[in-house]
């Protein structure tokens, strides 16, 4: 059975399974989600780890047709992610700047 196509399909009726977890995790989805919505927040939980899953093997195949990424794309990578956070957070803070014609910078505004 492929499981990757086998997923996909959330056709049909749900089968009851028994699967055992910590008691504090229990409480903790029948806080969020009420006793009824457990099973739900359960097979989403579990979808969202087989997407993981599949993501991670692609990734894989990929590593393996063309090699690693190279350090240095992954460190520029990582730079751009420290550039982006840094102004998100000074967003945050409440600036506001403007460019040299007096106008809101593109973080201001709103994606059309």
């Amino acid at each position: 059975m492929d499981v990757s196509r086998e997923h996909e399909r959330d056709e049909g009726p749900a089968q009851k399974v028994s699967v055992s977890m910590p008691a504090s995790r229990i409480a903790a989805v029948k806080a969020r989600v009420g006793a009824r919505g457990f099973s739900a927040y359960i097979s989403a939980a579990v979808e969202r780890q087989i997407q993981r899953d599949l993501l991670d093997e692609l990734l894989q195949a990929s590593d393996d047709e063309t090699g690693p990424i190279p350090q240095a794309m992954t460190d520029r990578a990582v730079e751009a992610f420290r550039v982006a956070e840094a102004l998100a957070a000074s967003e945050n803070d409440g600036e506001s700047e403007q460019d040299s014609q007096g106008d809101p910078t593109w973080r201001d505004r709103a994606a059309g």
